[in-house]
């Protein structure tokens, strides 16, 4: 039998964790930087914005800030505060001990953030990208890209390895960890969505991979792929890259609507509308994801038949997004809803979406789009979907789960007064952007002359964007003040729900269920509610229970990749201080000789006793 586990300092403990609990909050505290961080270069944006001719940032600022707003928000914000909640939730939800790859788990949080950091680098650097989040080439070519834009190709390259490796343990989780009796008609809605989320992942961030690649060699080792006068073709690297960046726009917003689909049917006392149906629509977004990713180059030429056929299939998507919305219409229809921060946070998650979803069908007309491309009408439009779809739904999660992660409630008076300025100031910000993009005004400018009917609009949308700030610092403000005075949660269920993670004690233990639970119907815990005594009936006797071992190796892979990567960077340099291809080699040796301690060194984790377990279950067990 292995050896018990060994006491660690706090520190060591969380640099070696493999515990996806504990993985779980370390994202959850890293995307909330990065987000802090991107929220402040759009707050200066805005800034410079608020008045004509303003002179605030200067052009090129302007531009690195729009870059990197884009990019963080989008790689390093949104997608690791979702990974937070799956990482958190998913193994309890289908009553798993732990994901499939603990290892692989740390791994992927640490290659993120080793790939996020060296992306920040280049303000160091001589200052950040400045082709748009989008990088298009000629703009990202050598011969007009700074070194900053070695930095985005690098960090988003060396990020990617660390979503797709935590994609592929969500896949292989889901698939392998279910409890006894959880069939896959029967798993919340949330693992579906990260579930199929995660498979687009595996084939959205590998033509990424391939893209960032080839503009790696364009810009470190003079090939020509996206240069017209070498033979190359401009357009190729647009294709490549919204083959990447549509899905990416799903892979973010599906986990957000199996929040809402957590979320809304706890608070309406109902269990969730057309589960099936939910299931089929998110399995027919994804497909459909795939097929229409040129809408974004309707102004390249592509010709009217090219044109057509992904302006057919744009509108189609919004065929099973409708089927959700009606589900979830349907769901609090009738129910005895509880308005509090997370329910106010998911049902004005509905409308706002709607909003953006009807403004990408207007875009998806080629001709009409002809007319919006490039103005403000499109900013708003994502905006509405990212920020009025996914991060409307990540704060009803983090009302919703933080006191199963955390022990404590957040403030319910702060949090709803967070929710009002938050959400005025959203729809402050953007709704007037539609306006401002059909009277004409273009977007990435970063100055305006006035007199041009465009002052007073871009004066409201800045306001906006102040009382959004007040929310976020709100937000810190609850965060803390509930860290000390919040209501403390000591049962395992304080909202009633419905699933399996509210079937765990708060705090978690470390193996989550003392005894795997049996699983007997959709919503599993409700079930037991209602036709058992309230309690999961266990599905094997209570035993010791093997748990894997922390590794330092994930973190010292990630900074072997974080090397290697600036070391390519490096051979852009003007006199670089040491050997690029030493410290590119160095980086490369330090993660491939982590792998290969990892393969040989025999490693069998360890077992908590049987008696722990038993005293545990006492205590207040499952």
């Amino acid at each position: 039998m292995a050896a018990q586990k060994q006491e660690k300092s706090v520190v060591w403990d969380w640099l070696t964790t493999v515990d996806h609990k504990k993985l779980g909050i370390m994202y959850l505290i890293a995307g909330t930087l990065f987000f802090v961080k991107a929220g402040v270069m759009a707050l200066f944006m805005r800034i410079q914005l608020m008045y004509p001719e303003m002179n605030f940032l200067s052009g090129q600022t302007f531009n690195e800030f729009i870059t990197m707003h884009g990019t963080i928000m989008l790689f390093l914000a949104a997608t690791p505060l979702l990974f937070a909640f799956m990482n958190y939730v998913i193994p309890l939800q289908i009553g798993a001990r732990d994901v499939a790859f603990p290892f692989v788990n740390a791994l992927g949080f640490w290659i993120f953030l080793s790939g996020g950091l060296l992306l920040s680098m280049s303000w160091f650097f001589g200052g950040g990208p400045d082709a748009g989040w989008t990088a298009y080439v000629p703009l990202s070519s050598r011969d007009y890209g700074g070194l900053g834009l070695d930095f985005y190709v690098l960090g988003l390259q060396v990020s990617g390895i660390g979503t797709l490796v935590s994609a592929i343990n969500f896949l292989v989780t889901i698939i392998n960890m279910r409890a006894p009796g959880m069939t896959m008609m029967r798993l919340p809605l949330f693992v579906w969505t990260s579930f199929i989320s995660s498979t687009l992942i595996l084939f959205a961030f590998t033509p990424l991979a391939a893209g960032l690649a080839l503009l790696m060699f364009d810009r470190v080792f003079d090939a020509q792929f996206f240069i017209p006068n070498m033979g190359g073709n401009v357009v190729l690297w647009q294709h490549i890259f919204w083959i990447f960046g549509h899905p990416e726009v799903y892979i973010l917003v599906l986990p957000a609507f199996g929040i809402i689909s957590e979320v809304i049917p706890a608070f309406s006392r109902k269990r969730l509308f057309g589960y099936t149906a939910m299931v089929f629509a998110t399995m027919i977004i994804a497909f459909l994801g795939f097929m229409v990713w040129a809408h974004h180059m309707f102004t390249v030429g592509m010709g009217p038949v090219a044109n057509s056929i992904f302006a057919i299939a744009t509108m189609t998507i919004a065929v099973p997004t409708g089927i959700k919305i009606f589900n979830w219409l349907f769901t609090m229809w009738g129910g005895k809803i509880t308005f509090n921060t997370a329910m106010l946070f998911a049902s004005s998650f509905v409308p706002t979406f709607v909003l953006g979803g009807v403004t990408g069908v207007m875009l998806a007309m080629a001709p009409v789009d002809y007319l919006y491309h490039d103005t403000y009408f499109v900013v708003a439009h994502f905006h509405y979907i990212i920020v009025g779809g996914i991060v409307l739904s990540l704060f009803a999660g983090l009302f919703y789960w933080y006191p199963k992660m955390f022990g404590h409630m957040l403030n319910e008076t702060l949090g709803k007064l967070f929710f009002w300025i938050f959400y005025i100031g959203f729809h402050l910000t953007f709704f007037v952007q539609h306006l401002l993009g059909l009277m004409g005004m273009p977007r990435r400018v970063y100055t305006y002359l006035g007199d041009q009917g465009l002052d007073t609009f871009n004066f409201i949308s800045t306001i906006g964007t102040f009382f959004m700030s007040a929310a976020i610092i709100l937000l810190v403000i609850n965060v803390i003040y509930s860290a000390f005075k919040g209501e403390r949660v000591t049962v395992a269920d304080p909202w009633d729900a419905r699933t399996l993670e509210w079937a765990v004690p708060t705090p978690v233990p470390e193996y989550n269920f003392a005894q795997t639970p049996q699983v007997r119907s959709l919503d599993p815990l409700f079930y037991e509610k209602i036709h058992g005594d309230g309690k999961m009936k266990p599905a094997e006797p209570v035993q010791a229970i093997h748990m894997p071992n922390g590794s330092i190796l994930p973190l010292i892979i990630a900074v072997g990749l974080f090397f290697a990567g600036f070391g390519v960077i490096m051979m852009n340099m003007e006199n670089p201080i040491v050997s690029p291809w030493f410290v590119t080699i160095g980086g490369l040796a330090i993660t491939f000789g982590a792998m290969f301690v990892r393969s040989v060194k025999e490693d069998h984790g360890y077992y908590v006793p049987v008696e722990q377990v038993k005293a545990d279950l006492k205590k207040g067990g499952n």
